[in-house]
């Protein structure tokens, strides 16, 4: 089969690749922040950092690492139709099977935190439907191959855009919220404690209180 013709995208994934490489320094950024964060309170307990770093922390490493694969694939000067409909289809669906296992870890972390409806938009809903269009992008591949190429353009992008926001998300949730309602006040969870050791109101406001994301 002759090769696929990428002629005019070689500085686009350049670009698509150059960033998702450097911003996966974010992730260490946030394990460093959330690692180094005192507050105390079952939140902290070993179990559910485990559950938050799973189902928040991780996920934004690997969807700029797929970012960077995608255009390791498109900057293959050999790559031909069948060989890039095959490693689309198979980093889709391990995309979309990995979604759905995020979507299990956040499930689990309901004990100590329940995500709010961003954090299902961004964290899976977002990320499914980027790895579902590199699906459909294979499939589309063969026959309508500037449309598939414009897929997976834009699948790179979210991809990347996905990741800056959870990486500020949960950036901003531990710098801002975390600290101030970390710590439950045992026997009493409409009250939370501050940094002072006293409590404060309120079991009628929504609360962020909830695993290391």
């Amino acid at each position: 089969m002759e090769g696929l013709g990428l002629h005019g995208w070689e500085n686009f994934y350049v670009i698509v690749g150059s960033s998702a490489g450097a911003l996966t320094g974010l992730t260490f950024i946030v394990i460093t922040i959330s690692s180094s964060d005192g507050s105390g309170g079952f939140s902290n307990s070993p179990v559910a950092r485990l559950m938050g770093m799973r189902a928040f922390i991780t996920p934004i490493a690997v969807h700029f690492c797929s970012a960077l694969w995608v255009s390791f694939l498109l900057s293959v000067p050999v790559q031909t139709v069948l060989s890039l409909t095959v490693c689309l289809g198979v980093t889709g669906l391990a995309g979309a099977v990995y979604c759905a296992q995020i979507t299990a870890w956040m499930l689990k972390t309901r004990v100590h935190y329940k995500p709010f409806l961003s954090d299902w938009i961004w964290n899976v809903i977002l990320p499914g439907t980027s790895y579902l269009a590199l699906l459909v992008a294979a499939l589309l591949l063969s026959g309508h191959t500037l449309a598939a190429m414009l897929v997976v353009a834009a699948a790179s992008v979210l991809m990347l855009f996905i990741g800056i926001h959870n990486a500020w998300d949960v950036v901003a949730w531990i710098t801002t919220e975390r600290h101030a309602y970390g710590r439950r006040r045992q026997g009493d969870p409409g009250r939370v404690e501050d940094d002072s050791g006293g409590a404060s109101e309120d079991a009628n406001k929504p609360k962020r209180s909830g695993p290391s994301r």
